[in-house]
């Protein structure tokens, strides 16, 4: 046992090697395999394997290391298996060697790092200031956990444990009497309890806070000492787990009031989490029982495809011995649940430990898993029905392997290394003597036909000809003409798809019989006929019975009797990346909303079991399930009626509940939120004047009058943004005028006027009602066909319109300034009961984002066909988050999302395939610019794209950018110091952290009219769709 074990873990073969290790170690299997992988390393591992003994000391499965070859067979092992898991970084000479060079750096640099972390700013996200409600907690929805560096796994953890009421509960209930306080002295005491101090001031603020997210620094300052670095490190979330249910057990175990400080059996943590299991098993011809203990319980992903098959694999070890086999004595043990626990959690273990690379690597293979999982199989009270089963199971197996193997020999059919389906070769054999010989041909083309048949099918005729269907030539073209028969299908014709190119007159004639006889070919006929369908009636008989097994395997343990015990899932931690780097989240069931929601780190978002199953069960992508949490019907009934209120009304209740001492705190914590908001608001107010031009400012500096005065602000850019509109459409304006001569002659200033405004007014509203095309956007020509099209109030269309014939701009002639001046008395006489002001400023201001987009927009898609892809990604990445503020309002606000989002999706694509080159080049400053692209614009992107309204092929990309990322962990071609470097930024890269790097707003252009823009529009609409597939939807 203890051998195979050592296999499985170092992946060594030689049993004799192994055999002396385990001597060498005194029979330790912990021992054995740090001894071996040493060995194998040729380099010394500095004692880090003693270096935290705490990682398998006191861990959840078996609290004792084995001491002989009986306890060798229990589940100890499987907890040792763990305790390597966490150990196997240090192992890699790599990990050394990084480890080394990190020690040796100046201390200078790390404080220099962060230092420079620091200054990033906690809101500050593509260099706009959110407001301080978009950090508030909206009404009684989940609050996120803040990352203060790669402790995405405390997050995790900690989140799905608070969504259980139960241990909730029991944490925000902790107190221990004032003599115990006082009596205890154990550093580890002491922690223990302050640990419990800080996870109830953390529980309290989920509960009762009004932040979107909370700060766990306080907690995870004290896991630093036990996880060397938990600022620096990425944690192991079942390692964690053992910690975090360690610390607890201990610090409950203060508070409950027993005799015997040994008896666990009244601490609420091990009644909530521990349970026990029995190990019968016989070994050497001895008989062995043993009932154990266990808290997570590990369980094997490779070689299973399911859950059930895991806890199968896990609890059924072993088989018949060959040197036993005689006297019918199995060799191998059973294991049977005899307590389950009301929280159920196991841990998949998808890390193994590849010993040529001398580093740890996740097994990415796909693991189902059910909502609901029936533990009456695994129990000891079920143990004779399940033996019988499972002998039943063995029968149906072997069965089933015995049929497989018969159809096989129809499918696979012949006795070379070229095997093809029996009723195939039949149906080509009759399909030969059916066919005719050519009639009239010429010698040339014949012999042409000839040789290519003879090269391309020799396999054909030798297969037919020969005894037993023998294939007796060797060369490539047999191989050739055995792929070709392998992929025909018996209605193909095999000479058609090796026939030589030319003309129809030059095109090879089919295989044929020289001489058959019309007797001869009704005999064989009848023959082949026959045999052909008497063997697909084998074949169909043999699929039949296949699929009646299939059928009965799968509903062995569909039996009432077995469905007693359900557990149903509450949590699935999932981890994405590779072994030694990559982030955790979780899911969670939601018991009130009947829905699962998506806990990573700040964002708690709705999900669904669909992105779960995508996300969790691997095989397709870095992101698979760590571990599984599942709970009891007993407790999920509970948790169902308790929350029959809302959450809101059942947090409130806990909130109440609390003692005053942490009500206190909650009630500080919302102050202070109150105090910041209030000195936020304080602090955008005072930089009005310097903040980023939003629309309106913006339009004041690009428009020709003078900037406005500071007491008037709002007043100012109101009207700076209508006479930069009406600037813009002057020359529409002044044809409009210079049509009105006779009116104006005729009937004077104001007739002209109406005149123009009326016919104005029409030809801007048949313009809006125009269906749009691909290469024109009217909406660019006029801001009142934006308005039009938006149906904005008839008051904001009038007076924009008004305001166009009162520019200063066109006094061109006396007319035009007879108009004008009669335009602003007009405008003078508006009052503010007439027009909503703040609204007619909202109506402009979108207008200006809106050309202010189409500009972003065209100049990213040009920069993009120039191949700039730097500069052209800021310009998308700023047109998409612009464009969809414009988009919240009404889907002709904004230009085409799809479109932006097409050609970021592409930059951001390329722009990781310049960046990925540069860092496998290896020269630093290459290395740096590849590094610096990432920083400073991939993952900013990234991150920003990856809300829950991503779209699946957005998705696509940002996990085609990652394993392009992750496929450069341990490649030997890389030396440590770059690999060191990948591992700073995997973190980054997967983990969606609000810590972004601030990406600059890129340069203003401007347009110096509309048509300008427009034909600018049409020339760059026209350049895509006719270089590329786009269509614009």
């Amino acid at each position: 046992m203890l051998l195979n074990q050592l296999k499985e873990i170092t992946g060594i073969q030689d049993s004799a090697f192994l055999h002396a290790a385990l001597k060498a170690a005194n029979g330790d299997l912990m021992e054995a395999v740090t001894f071996l992988t040493e060995e194998h390393a040729q380099e010394p591992a500095q004692d880090t394997a003693a270096a935290e003994p705490s990682a398998w000391e006191g861990s959840a499965v078996g609290k004792q290391l084995p001491q002989n070859i009986t306890t060798a067979l229990t589940p100890n092992n499987k907890d040792d298996l763990r305790a390597v898991d966490a150990f196997r970084p240090l192992e890699s000479p790599k990990a050394q060697a990084a480890e080394r060079d990190a020690a040796e750096r100046p201390q200078e640099a790390h404080s220099a790092e962060n230092k420079n972390r620091s200054k990033r700013k906690r809101c500050e996200v593509w260099g706009e200031n959110p407001k301080h409600n978009d950090w508030r907690r909206v009404g009684d929805w989940p609050v996120g956990m803040k990352n203060i560096g790669n402790t995405c796994w405390f997050s995790a953890v900690i989140q799905s444990l608070f969504q259980l009421p139960e241990f909730r509960r029991l944490v925000l209930g902790y107190s221990l009497p004032q003599n115990v306080l006082e009596s205890c002295r154990s550093r580890t005491g002491k922690r223990n309890i302050a640990f419990m101090q800080e996870l109830q001031c953390l529980f309290a603020l989920m509960l009762g806070t009004r932040r979107k997210f909370v700060d766990p620094s306080a907690a995870l300052e004290l896991l630093r000492d036990a996880f060397r670095s938990a600022e620096e490190q990425q944690q192991d979330v079942s390692e964690f787990t053992h910690k975090l249910l360690d610390w607890l057990e201990d610090a409950f175990q203060l508070a409950v009031n027993v005799k015997s400080p040994g008896d666990k059996s009244e601490n609420p943590m091990v009644q909530l989490f521990y349970g026990t299991f029995l190990t019968e098993g016989v070994h050497e011809g001895n008989t062995f029982s043993k009932i154990e203990t266990f808290g997570q319980y590990p369980l094997q992903v490779n070689g299973y495809r399911n859950l059930n098959e895991c806890l199968e694999g896990a609890m059924v070890e072993g088989e018949m011995d060959e040197a036993t086999a005689s006297q019918s004595v199995k060799y191998g043990q059973e294991r049977w649940f005899t307590k389950l626990p009301p929280v159920l959690t196991f841990e998949l273990s998808r890390f193994e430990f590849n010993q040529s690379l001398g580093q740890p690597e996740k097994i990415h293979t796909k693991l189902e898993f059910p909502q609901t999982v029936y533990m009456d199989r695994y129990l000891y009270g079920s143990k004779e029905l399940i033996q019988m089963k499972r002998e039943e199971m063995k029968r149906l197996k072997e069965k089933m392997v015995i049929l497989q193997q018969k159809l096989e020999s129809y499918m696979k059919y012949g006795s070379g290394p070229a095997r093809f389906p029996l009723p195939d070769m039949l149906q080509y054999v009759l399909e030969f003597i059916a066919t005719k010989p050519a009639v009239a041909v010429s010698s040339a083309q014949g012999s042409q036909t000839t040789l290519l048949q003879s090269q391309a099918e020799p396999h054909v005729l030798d297969v037919l000809s020969q005894p037993n269907g023998i294939l007796e030539r060797k060369d490539a073209r047999t191989e050739d003409g055995a792929f070709f028969l392998a992929n025909s299908s018996p209605q193909q014709k095999p000479s058609a798809l090796l026939q030589p190119s030319g003309s129809p007159a030059e095109t090879s004639e089919r295989p044929a019989p020289h001489v058959v006889s019309e007797e001869e070919l009704n005999l064989v006929r009848t023959c082949l006929q026959r045999w052909r369908n008497e063997i697909e009636q084998d074949v169909q008989d043999l699929k039949e019975s296949i699929a009646r097994i299939d059928l009965s395997i799968e509903q062995m343990y569909c039996d009432p009797l077995l469905q007693q015990v359900p557990y149903r899932l509450h949590a699935v931690l999932v981890h994405e990346g590779q072994a030694n780097a990559g982030h955790y989240w979780a899911f969670i069931y939601d018991q009130p909303r009947k829905s699962w929601l998506k806990y990573n780190d700040i964002s708690v978002t709705e999900s669904s079991w669909e992105e779960l199953e995508r996300d969790s069960f691997g095989g397709s992508k870095n992101a698979s399930a760590y571990c599984l949490m599942y709970i009891s019907d007993k407790v999920s009934r509970f948790i169902a009626d308790e929350d029959d209120c809302s959450e809101a009304g059942q947090f409130q209740k806990e909130v109440e509940a609390l003692p005053p001492e942490l009500r206190h705190y909650i009630q500080e914590d919302n102050w202070r939120l109150e105090q910041e908001a209030e000195e936020w608001e304080e602090e955008q107010s005072c930089k009005i004047p310097q903040m980023e031009p939003s629309p309106a400012s913006e339009s004041q500096d690009l428009s020709s009058e003078s900037g406005p005065d500071q007491s008037s602000v709002c007043e100012q850019s109101v009207r700076s943004l209508s006479s930069e509109h009406a600037m813009i459409a002057k020359e529409q304006t002044a044809k409009a005028i210079a049509n009105t001569a006779d009116a104006y002659e005729k009937n004077g200033v104001e007739a002209a006027l109406c005149e123009a405004f009326h016919e104005e007014y029409s030809r801007l509203y048949l313009l809006a009602k125009e269906t749009p095309t691909p290469q024109n956007d009217a909406r660019l020509q006029h801001v009142l066909i934006y308005f039009l099209q938006n149906n904005a109030p008839q008051q904001v269309v009038e007076r924009t319109l008004l305001e166009q014939f009162a520019d200063k701009n066109l006094s061109y002639d006396e007319r035009s300034i007879s108009i004008m001046k009669v335009a602003r008395a007009k405008l003078r006489e508006i009052g503010p009961d007439d027009v909503d002001m703040e609204e007619y400023k909202r109506w402009h201001e979108d207008y200006s984002l809106f050309r202010k987009v189409s500009v972003y927009l065209l100049t990213g898609l040009e920069l993009y066909q120039n191949r700039k892809y730097q500069e052209s990604l800021t310009y998308l990445v700023y047109a998409y988050q612009s464009n969809t503020k414009l988009l919240m309002k009404g889907t002709n606000r904004g230009v085409n999302e799809s479109l932006i989002a097409l050609y970021r999706r592409k930059c951001l694509l390329k722009l990781n395939e310049v960046a990925a080159s540069l860092f496998v080049s290896r020269e630093e400053a290459r290395v740096a610019e590849g590094i610096n692209i990432l920083n400073e614009l991939i993952i900013p992107c990234m991150h920003l794209m990856n809300n829950f309204e991503i779209s699946k092929e957005d998705l696509d990309a940002i996990e085609v950018m990652r394993n392009r990322w992750c496929s450069y962990l341990g490649r030997e071609d890389m030396d440590a110091k770059l690999q060191m470097k990948l591992g700073e930024l995997l973190p980054r890269l997967l983990d969606c952290s609000t810590e972004v790097i601030v990406l600059k707003e890129p340069p203003k252009i401007r347009p110096n009219s509309p048509y300008d823009l427009c034909s600018r529009f049409a020339a760059v609409m026209e350049s895509i769709h006719g270089a590329s597939t786009v269509t614009v939807k």
